[in-house]
């Protein structure tokens, strides 16, 4: 654990406001459920991620989901690609999801690209390596939340996502959902 150094007081109604800086530097926006742990006399908050309790659950799906497709499949939570499966899974698998992928899941529409098509393809996480060339993004929302996305990525010249794989992929984030529901 690291120490930051700063030391806030805890008011009438026992909250403690979390400074802009640490909010910032975690993904903590308003509404985001934290988790609470104690260990003698230590507290600690962590950001609670219903779909990483799920994580092999995801990890299975993703794999279904690129042998059916025959595209790179990722399913990410808000934060981090928790799972992917297919050719260059290695890139995104615990990397922090890109801010436009995050305005995608907000925005709780899906989000089909294809430079073939003059589409613009958003990247994946912020440390994007891969020059994809067509992407489909559905996010996952149960009980009116967003929970993260399913992904389908292309990497072929020319590419352009076709029907089956958007209802794959819709399924797939359906799928998921219903786990929290």
């Amino acid at each position: 654990m690291k120490a930051t150094g700063i030391v806030r007081r805890i008011d009438e109604l026992g909250r403690v406001v979390i400074p802009k800086e640490i909010r910032r530097t975690l993904r903590i926006r308003e509404g985001d459920p934290l988790e609470l742990f104690t260990e003698r006399d230590e507290l600690m908050l962590k950001k609670y991620s219903p779909i990483a309790s799920v994580e092999r659950f995801a990890e299975g799906t993703a794999k279904s989901l690129n042998e059916q497709s025959g595209y790179l499949a990722a399913i990410s939570d808000n934060d981090v690609v928790l799972a992917a499966a297919g050719t260059g899974k290695k890139s995104l698998v615990g990397k922090t999801v890109s801010e436009k992928l995050t305005e995608v899941m907000q925005s709780r529409r899906s989000y089909l690209a294809s430079r073939a098509e003059s589409g613009e393809i958003y990247p994946v996480t912020t440390e994007e390596g891969e020059a994809y060339t067509a992407q489909i993004v559905v996010p996952i929302i149960a009980g009116g939340d967003c929970l993260g996305s399913v992904i389908l990525l292309s990497s072929e010249e020319g590419a352009v996502m076709e029907s089956h794989a958007v209802k794959l992929a819709r399924l797939t984030a359906d799928i998921i959902a219903n786990q929290f529901e």
